[in-house]
């Protein structure tokens, strides 16, 4: 069936939309943990796995349910890392296309690896509410006795 996604309970929550009618009674609840990385991630994942797994705890998004989740994301971030770097060292400057044994002139293979990942990320990013559009449509949870911005101050 054609439509939106629906939303957990817990954005319905965080977005003061919930209303009792349109709750799933039986949803699962995971608790907020912090999961431990999966030893196959690449250099550059691991290093986006440290960077945000932490933040995403602390906001109350990240659970163990998520670690696959969260490690797709990274590998996709650590494919599109790795393909713009392969991208520039060919010949020093953006290597965009390829000429083929034939003659022909094609997209440069990595270009599409690069495009795949960063709509991979995306997908990823919007799930977690990593994006600036989609963290306006989730809350967080505020940590007491931390003040941001100006009132920091």
């Amino acid at each position: 069936m054609a439509g939106r996604k629906p939303l957990p309970t817990q954005v319905k929550l965080l977005r003061g939309t919930a209303q009792r009618c349109r709750m799933n009674p039986d949803e699962p609840a995971p608790d907020p943990s912090l999961p431990d990385a999966p030893t196959h991630l690449s250099p550059e994942a691991r290093e986006e796995w440290d960077r945000v797994a932490g933040e995403l705890y602390d906001l109350g998004v990240l659970s163990a349910v998520d670690r696959a989740a969260l490690a797709a994301y990274c590998q996709a971030y650590g494919r599109w890392v790795a393909a713009e770097r392969e991208l520039r060292r060919e010949d020093g400057s953006m290597n965009l296309i390829s000429v083929t044994s034939n003659g022909n002139v094609i997209q440069n293979p990595l270009v599409g690896i690069a495009n795949k990942s960063l709509e991979l990320m995306h997908k990823y990013l919007t799930e977690f509410g990593m994006s600036p559009s989609s963290r306006t449509r989730v809350g967080a949870k505020k940590k007491t006795g931390e003040k941001k911005g100006f009132a920091a101050l």
